[in-house]
């Protein structure tokens, strides 16, 4: 039952980086890590779970905020080292500082420009959680 998941090459602590892209207009929302149970349950469960690094256990994104990322696609790239999941992003933010995206800064003259609004106020998601 698990065949696909041994093509998989995991790195050394067991992981895969996943990508979290919007299945509608392609923008990369996130990227986080998936170890074996969490990419079998998001395929299970139709929604993106991840594997916290810094807290040891797996993390179902929108546990806490309520930003669910309903899967649609997955896809593994040629060297079965990355994985993506085109995903529909429920509320319409990713990131944990309240914008649709984690990557919103921008080089631009020597620095890191913020170019993407709070969506929502950090503080207004979480309620007293710390972030996801």
């Amino acid at each position: 039952m698990n065949d696909w998941l041994d093509e998989i090459h995991w790195n050394e602590d067991g992981l895969v980086p996943a990508i979290a892209q919007d299945h509608k207009t392609g923008r990369i929302l996130m990227m986080a890590w998936m170890n074996r149970e969490s990419l079998a349950l998001t395929v299970s469960e139709q929604r993106a779970i991840y594997w916290s690094r810094s807290r040891g256990k797996l993390w179902r994104k929108g546990e806490e905020s309520g930003h669910v990322q309903k899967l649609h696609e997955l896809r593994l790239d040629c060297d079965a080292d990355v994985i993506v999941l085109m995903v529909e992003q429920l509320g319409g933010i990713a990131c944990h500082t309240g914008r649709e995206s984690c990557f919103y800064r921008v080089y631009e003259n020597g620095g890191w420009k913020t170019v993407d609004a709070v969506l929502k106020d950090p503080h207004a998601i979480y309620a007293g959680h710390s972030h996801e």
